[in-house]
């Protein structure tokens, strides 16, 4: 079957969209598929630029390509997914969350904002229910952007897990012994609250220290934070890793934070999970939730600083607890996120 996934490219940002699309077109080689990956680069400011990619991606004829038909296309973000095809798969990432959840939130609403934004909220919600309508099958990458989905649109959709390369390999390794840092692999910027975190420092009572895994526009701010708090002695900056490094630090952590605010799923839990690693997330982190069970396979807390830094505290005094909820996430992983195999499957059913 010729298969194209479809990927709306912002030029020189990387992140878990852009793992997740290359990770879906090897596993559709490895079964035997020819799938390509097929993006148009785009930007999501101003709105007239918003309002403009949608028109690109539901005019882009990809029935056929160089006089060959194409079986099947799999959108997984906005706008990729109004690409009209007679056999459209949907895997959705997340809808294009400042029309949606965020368009009234204090610190991360930006489309209300700006001129013009409740005429394209209007577009993206309109274009959102023709397309996503017309999808033969809606899959989502998590419980909560199932729910997202359908609080606001009234579409069903499945949830379909899956794992990172990193999340693989880590699965297929033996852990180590538990380190003495908590590990925070992320893309810098607001919604993943890294600030949060260091804040929390300055409330813990052992030597537990913090290592910051990741790069992004926030990364001068807290570069700032942790030298006006005065604890540089505790926090690390880790940018732009290898996997293998990754990997490496995922094996000697004594857990992993994973704090965002609202997230749609999070390749950061799996891959703590599959190193066998405690996760320390929040109450209103979203997606962590589905994995995270409090003093099961790790620690629930409130958005708090403080209440962060007792749970860092926590896991480095019983050392035997963080082990054991470790140990439980890395089976729960192995129970409830497929393999891809299983996934490619399940898509093209």
């Amino acid at each position: 079957m010729r298969v194209a996934v479809l990927h709306p490219q912002t030029a020189f940002v990387r992140g878990g969209a852009e793992t997740h699309t290359e990770a879906l077109v090897r596993a559709l080689r490895d079964a035997g598929h020819e799938a390509d990956l097929v993006q148009i680069a785009g930007k999501w400011y101003p709105p007239s630029q918003l309002a403009h990619q949608m028109a690109v991606w539901r005019s882009f004829d990809i029935s056929e390509s160089n006089g060959l038909k194409v079986d099947a296309v799999i959108g997984l973000k906005f706008p990729a997914y109004l690409a009209q095809h007679e056999r459209k798969i949907v895997w959705l990432i997340h809808q294009h969350r400042t029309a949606y959840e965020l368009w009234d939130h204090p610190d991360y609403a930006d489309l209300k904002r700006q001129d013009d934004g409740a005429k394209v909220r209007d577009m993206v919600w309109e274009a959102d229910r023709v397309s996503l309508g017309e999808a033969k099958r809606v899959f989502t990458n998590a419980k909560n952007v199932r729910d997202r989905l359908w609080s606001t649109l009234r579409i069903p959709a499945e949830p379909l897990y899956h794992p990172s390369h990193v999340a693989e390999e880590l699965l297929d390794t033996p852990s180590g012994p538990l380190g003495d840092f908590l590990l925070f692999p992320s893309r810098m910027e607001s919604l993943k609250r890294q600030s949060l975190a260091i804040d929390a420092l300055k409330h813990v009572s052992t030597d537990v220290r913090l290592v910051l895994v990741g790069r992004g526009p926030d990364e001068p701010q807290l570069r700032e934070q942790v030298e006006r708090l005065g604890v540089g002695n505790r926090v690390t900056f880790e940018i732009g890793v290898s996997d293998e490094r990754l990997q490496q630090l995922y094996r000697e952590a004594l857990g992993v934070y994973f704090g965002p605010f609202d997230e749609d799923y999070g390749y950061v839990t799996i891959e703590a999970f599959a190193a066998s690693r405690p996760v320390v997330t929040l109450t209103d982190s979203g997606g962590p939730l589905e994995f995270v069970r409090d003093d099961e396979t790790g620690l629930v807390r409130p958005p708090d600083a403080k209440a962060i830094a007792d749970a860092f505290d926590l896991l480095w005094q019983d050392r035997a607890g963080a082990q054991r909820m470790g140990a439980a996430g890395h089976a729960l992983v192995r129970s409830e996120v497929p393999r891809w195999p299983d996934i490619v499957a399940r898509l093209l059913d």
